[in-house]
């Protein structure tokens, strides 16, 4: 192929609001291209966002319909599956390559990474060994790749990824292992994920003074990112998924169902477990929106009602209204909350802290049935919790089972949500890129179509 290899870097968070002095590399590549905004689908999160881009479907024809959702054959709640086969469509990529013979792709760290039909992918997949720890850890393909960035870079710095340490170290790392990546294999298409703005958005919310300092951080990796794949003839589109809206409203969605005797949970050395199988109805909660599964159907219309005259939820949906937001999918909840712009749904279900399950005190987010941003911060009622976190470490060097148990139940510290749609374009996601758009305003699943538009007509 003679077209210029095509960088995607996916920039988290980024909004036209957001750009300013502060983002002096971003607002280059906008002179020297063209920015357009982007109208997000329902919901506005992550797994779903990236899978409509690249699928250009809605999530009622891709099936992600969050996060995580409640799969009735295991009876439970999952969240962070890796497949890329849990997403229902071919991809961008497929038709490239069936057009292409040769056409190579890089994936590093976008969502549902695992065994894509690309030919270089890198994603995060921690070690749990038997002894009860957890241990950074990369999966990729070929499998060796990880490893060669490992020793180029260093090992990749998981718990700057994600939890209360997260910060810029883990967006510096994917975008030098992007450049190293680019420059050793030369894919036509590569696709590149940085997280950082998603971390104190959410702790400290959008219109805090400091997030200027965060979008200074970001600009100067993607500055040194486009520079470096432009320098080897690439072109650049920069795209993000959702916007961040400030918020101060938790909603505790199971616990509303637990107290009208909805939910069941199983008592397990002295805290409660949920047991989705025998609740007639409970909520998996994911940022702004809650997908509620009914067991028993014939509490389905007492349940929306219950739901809708919850202080905090704007909406609830049934499968037909599900339908007309596109939504509507298997496997999507038989009832669908949307919470107000300042609201945002917990996980929790129990209704005496002192039962919390261990995990919810700790950085879990296989184990705990919903999303949890609280997971970003450190418990602010211990005294020394730097002395906590040393002893752990020590437990763990000893090779001693322990528990990191540093993490607060008080969601009223998170000041930063997303799932709804953008009260504005200027709140919501954007593109930027090296070459002409044709238009000021796409729809998220437009970006598939945009990329195939790149290397199949003339032109950029």
């Amino acid at each position: 192929m003679n077209k210029a290899p095509l960088v995607v870097i996916n920039v988290v968070g980024l909004t036209p609001d957001l750009l300013g002095e502060h983002s002096p590399h971003i607002n280059s590549l906008i002179k020297q291209g063209s920015m357009a905004t982007l109208q997000e689908g329902i919901p506005a999160v992550t797994c779903t966002s990236q899978s409509t881009m690249l699928t250009g479907k809605e999530a009622s024809e891709h099936g992600v319909v969050a996060n995580g959702w409640y799969f009735p054959e295991h009876a439970e709640i999952l969240l962070w599956r890796q497949a890329n086969s849990i997403v229902q469509s071919d991809k961008v990529w497929d038709g490239l390559k069936e057009k292409y013979p040769g056409f190579k792709v890089s994936k590093l760290f976008w969502w549902y990474n695992m065994y894509a039909n690309v030919d270089y992918s890198v994603t995060p997949r921690p070690i749990y060994p038997a002894d009860g720890r957890k241990l950074p850890g990369l999966y990729s393909e070929p499998s060796d790749l990880f490893q060669k960035l490992e020793d180029a870079l260093g090992p990749f710095p998981l718990f700057h990824f994600w939890g209360p340490k997260a910060d810029i170290l883990s967006s510096e790392w994917i975008a030098n292992a992007a450049k190293l990546e680019f420059y050793w294999h030369k894919p036509n298409l590569q696709l590149v994920y940085l997280p950082h703005l998603d971390y104190n958005l959410q702790r400290l919310g959008p219109n805090h003074p400091e997030i200027k300092n965060d979008v200074a951080a970001i600009d100067r990796v993607v500055g040194d990112l486009v520079s470096h794949v432009q320098q080897q003839g690439a072109q650049v589109m920069l795209v993000s998924e959702y916007g961040i809206f400030e918020v101060d409203k938790p909603v505790n969605i199971n616990q509303v169902l637990r107290r009208e005797g909805y939910i069941r949970v199983r008592e397990t050395l002295g805290w409660e477990l949920l047991d989705c199988g025998a609740s007639a109805a409970f909520a998996m909660a994911d940022h702004q929106i809650a997908h509620v599964y009914i067991n028993d159907k014939s509490k389905l219309e007492a349940i929306r009602e219950l739901l809708q005259d919850t202080p905090g939820i704007a909406e609830v949906w049934d499968k037909q209204q599900q339908h007309d937001v596109q939504l509507n999918h298997p496997r999507s909840g038989d009832l669908v909350a949307l919470a107000e712009t300042r609201s945002w749904f917990t996980y929790y279900y129990w209704l005496d802290d002192a039962k919390a399950p261990d995990f919810a005190r700790t950085v879990d987010i296989h184990r705990k049935p919903g999303y949890d941003p609280v997971e970003l911060f450190v418990d602010p009622d211990l005294k020394f919790p730097m002395l906590r976190v040393i002893r752990r470490l020590i437990q763990k060097k000893l090779g001693m089972r322990m528990l990191m148990d540093v993490i607060p139940i008080k969601p009223e510290l998170v000041k930063g949500s997303h799932g709804r749609v953008a009260e504005t374009p200027e709140q919501g996601p954007m593109m930027a890129a090296s070459f002409g758009l044709t238009q000021d305003r796409y729809k998220l699943s437009d970006v598939r179509g945009l990329i195939e538009d790149y290397f199949t007509k003339t032109g950029a």
